[in-house]
């Protein structure tokens, strides 16, 4: 993955800045995945991802890596879950997008310290266990 961002601590970063970084990182690892998986139109394959990348599915997601993660992890998606969020979409309830919230948060966190293998491990149980 490419990374531009300084080398400030990422702890310093408001959640929902490690939220929004994270939702970028999750989804573009989905897209690879549904690039590979098949070669079909756009339209098909932005429905897939988005099977993945909803508050739902990133709510399902943290329920399934959570015994998986350190404490340090626990703490970074707490505070993405527990981050004060002006808006909730429509199409999902609060709980759940808070969930989801903290789930980017995490990812976005990994990403601000490099641990791109880290993401990956999560990310492959994740396929695993989604697909």
């Amino acid at each position: 993955m490419i990374s531009s961002v300084n080398e400030t601590n990422p702890k310093l970063y408001s959640p929902l800045v490690l939220a929004y970084l994270g939702d970028a990182v999750y989804e573009l690892l989905v897209r690879n995945k549904m690039v590979e998986k098949a070669n079909m139109p756009v339209n098909k394959l932005h429905k897939n991802t988005v099977a993945y990348v909803c508050a739902s599915a990133q709510s399902k997601a943290i329920g399934l890596i959570m015994d998986l993660l350190s404490e340090e992890e626990i703490a970074i998606y707490k505070r993405g879950r527990n981050a004060n969020s002006s808006h909730v979409p429509k199409n999902a309830d609060a709980q759940e997008y808070r969930r989801a919230t903290g789930f980017e948060a995490l990812f976005g966190y990994l990403y601000l310290q490099k641990r791109e293998d880290r993401i990956q491990e999560l990310f492959e149980i994740l396929w695993e266990q989604l697909s």
